[in-house]
């Protein structure tokens, strides 16, 4: 491939990873549990569903059973994508709501659990990919949920700030399950703590035993029901035993001379490829951290989120194509909105028709980018008791607007916010690559993208380097390590700059793997979690 490391513009910050197996994630138990799979001879793909499972148990704070996931797979021939992403219950719509007096989605209650679609992606994966068995790849997080394990400083410090908040809005008794299981007698973890969930543990063992079938057509699947019909909730068992994932073929954009590859709506995915597609139609600057560089981004990001807001949905329900929101004559016309001063941004009129992630790679050539979340943190509060499940809260991402198409329906996924990335170039992959963090995703994809293609940063710089972040209107929040120069031209501009000297939260956190020449792999890590990379 031609991302060939002596090509890069300058030597890392931290030490860049090469190596012929790789695991990258936010947590070094899960990269490890990944790779102990690959070496006993599992590949990238079974790495992939071990790592995953294990962050249920040691990232509650950001995923879990109860969630949802994405995937990328290049399987050494082509790229398949998987969209486990579950749908609003058969029993719920907006008009529902709306009788209840409720103008907006609920973050913490029943309204907004869909059906997970997690423990989906990690048999279907298994079965479709997978070289050892099935029950093998839980086993790392079993053993973590059933004996414990101490949290790493990232992790311990989200958990303190997720009890604060859930201390407060968590208030009926349906949700005093998720105390019992997250804040052990009445003691929150934090950093260094031993947590463990004897719960959780014979959830994964019964996962394991059945290939995931329990879940949704077995006993768990029962206790789930039973749960929701006894505290309010909408899921049924139809909901459940109806329930497949669905592989998908990902979209993408040529970005000069690469290709881009996202998940299809309902995912998040194309608001970074919109975006791409408005940035290559400028030239930037020789050196990343200038003025116009950051204002061309961040406003080719905010026309694109006007539009994701307005047309992103379950895409059985989006009126305007996918292919149009792309197409050369509709992204000439948004580019053309973007002058020297910040726009206040609106949807274009075009013709109608709390995350983890990881990224895998092995000596065959298997890669994967992959994605997995609750959604807010530990999601809904609500835990299925017995189980240590702790379910989602995707459905807040519906809209209740009549006649919007990312209106709460029956049977009707939500507009998502994860979104796991690939680049190839000339039919030849180049790597999996994904930032984490809700609306950040797809602007992290954007920078990731021209800090890789641009600027020729390695894995690790891109990753190192200042994130910026479009909140709303004109408003853009800078990390620290934005000169403070560049920071006031943005001002200039007409920017809202807000500049962020410690909460690094919002940035989002990812991974990167690329491919070289020679077939070894060049990895990067989050340094704004417990970043790892477990290779051989």
């Amino acid at each position: 491939m031609n991302f060939d490391s002596s090509k890069y513009n300058y030597p890392s910050r931290r030490n860049v990873v090469y190596a012929r197996n790789v695991v990258a994630t936010s947590n070094p138990l899960a990269a490890e549990a990944g790779l102990e799979v690959m070496r006993r001879g599992g590949n990238a793909i079974d790495a992939a569903v071990a790592t995953a499972a294990a962050l249920t148990v040691v990232e509650p704070t950001a995923n879990g059973i109860g969630g949802d996931a994405f995937a990328i797979v290049w399987d050494g021939k082509e790229l398949h994508g998987l969209n486990a992403s579950g749908y609003a219950p058969a029993a719920l719509d907006a008009d529902i709501l709306r009788k209840q007096g409720i103008l907006e989605m609920p973050k913490y209650s029943w309204e907004a659990v869909t059906v997970p679609g997690a423990p989906s992606a990690w048999a279907s994966l298994s079965g479709k990919f997978g070289a050892v068995p099935f029950a093998e790849l839980l086993k790392p997080a079993i053993e973590y949920a059933r004996y414990g394990y101490p949290l790493p400083v990232s992790v311990g410090e989200t958990w303190l700030r997720a009890n604060d908040i859930y201390g407060k809005v968590l208030k009926s008794e349906s949700h005093k399950v998720w105390f019992d299981t997250f804040v052990p007698d009445g003691k929150c973890p934090g950093p260094g703590s031993i947590w463990f969930s004897t719960d959780m543990a014979d959830t994964l063992e019964k996962l394991a035993e059945t290939r995931c079938e329990d879940f949704y057509r077995g006993k768990i699947a029962d206790d789930i029901v039973a749960f929701a019909q006894k505290s309010g909730g909408y899921i049924r068992e139809p909901d459940l035993a109806e329930y497949f994932p669905e592989w998908v073929t990902p979209i993408s954009v040529d970005y000069r001379g690469y290709d881009v590859y996202e998940i299809p709506p309902n995912g998040q995915g194309l608001a970074a490829l919109m975006a791409l597609n408005i940035l290559k139609g400028f030239e930037l600057d020789q050196h990343r951290e200038t003025a116009q560089n950051y204002h061309v981004q961040i406003e080719a990001m905010k026309l694109a989120f006007a539009d994701a807001e307005a047309y992103i949905a379950d895409a059985r329900f989006m009126d305007v194509g996918i292919d149009e929101l792309l197409s050369e004559s509709y992204t000439k016309k948004r580019r053309a909105l973007i002058n020297e001063r910040a726009l206040l941004p609106s949807r274009g009129a075009p013709q109608r028709g709390g995350t983890v992630y990881l990224s895998t790679a092995d000596a065959q050539g298997n890669m994967v980018s992959y994605i997995q979340s609750n959604y807010m943190g530990f999601g809904s509060g609500l835990v299925v008791p017995g189980r240590g499940i702790s379910l989602h809260n995707r459905g807040n991402n519906f809209t209740l607007e009549e006649g919007h198409p990312n209106c709460l329906a029956p049977r009707k996924k939500p507009y998502h916010t994860i979104i796991p990335g690939f680049l190839s170039k000339s039919g030849e992959p180049v790597g999996p690559f994904g930032v984490m963090g809700g609306f950040m995703q797809p602007q992290a994809h954007v920078q990731v993208i021209s800090s890789a293609i641009d600027f020729l940063l390695n894995p690790q710089d891109i990753l190192d380097a200042p994130r910026w972040r479009w909140q709303s209107g004109k408003s853009v929040f800078l990390e620290r390590g934005v000169d403070s120069e560049l920071a006031q031209q943005l001002s200039e501009r007409g920017h809202e700059i807000t500049l962020l000297q410690e909460d690094v939260t919002s940035m989002g956190r990812g991974q990167i793997i690329w491919r070289m020449p020679n077939g070894a792999y060049c990895a990067g890590t989050e340094p704004r979690a417990d970043g790892a990379i477990a290779c051989f």
